[in-house]
């Protein structure tokens, strides 16, 4: 019989920590889905994959800490974006690889994540859709956590700029992936079900 390879593990990086303009300012991570916040639905998916699950929050860590073996927050408060939590994240990641992941988008699938994990090496791993590049899906290589620190005291806080310069590796998806459906407004969660209270 074959033996299964089980890849290495990763640290993963639900990113949690916006101001949330798009939803009135609201929380993201924990507006509620079909049921449950936004957030254990990514849980669910990566808690296999991982013992190191880290949330980035900057607001109600009470309430994302039994989703996350660790929190972490923004060095300066005044949400300075995605990157922020990305590079919080690089600092305690504990594994060779992280797996970033947005905190709104619950139809993301295994088999998305295995096709990013199946690329893992020297080079960052981003989702690439109908040619856009979607950098808050994306595998890090952990070693990268200096070229990051550097971009960052240079004044940069784009995370699709600071990956797209290390020569990333694309995950091909189709236009309009139902996987990648960022529910980042009012309309977009009530029109996939969730709630706008």
């Amino acid at each position: 019989m074959p033996v299964a390879i089980v890849p290495p593990p990763c640290s993963v990086l639900l990113l949690a920590g916006g101001r949330g303009q798009r939803m009135g300012g609201r929380d993201k991570g924990l507006l509620d889905w079909h049921g449950r916040p936004l957030i254990a639905w990514l849980h669910d998916l990566v808690r296999p994959r991982t013992d190191d699950l880290i949330i980035s929050c900057n607001r109600n860590a009470e309430r994302y800490a039994p989703f996350a073996d660790r929190l972490v927050e923004d060095a300066d408060q005044d949400f300075q974006g995605p990157l922020a939590g990305i590079h919080a994240g690089l600092q305690v990641a504990r594994h060779p690889q992280l797996l970033v992941l947005p905190c709104d988008a619950p139809c993301l699938d295994d088999a998305l994540l295995e096709a990013l994990l199946g690329q893992a090496g020297e080079h960052p791993v981003m989702v690439r859709q109908d040619g856009y590049w979607e950098p808050l899906f994306c595998l890090i290589p952990t070693a990268l956590g200096a070229s990051l620190e550097q971009a960052w005291q240079a004044g940069e806080r784009s995370p699709q700029r600071w990956l797209r310069e290390l020569a990333p590796v694309a995950v091909d998806c189709p236009p309009d992936d139902p996987r990648l459906a960022n529910l980042n407004t009012p309309t977009l969660l009530a029109r996939h079900g969730g709630s706008r209270a």
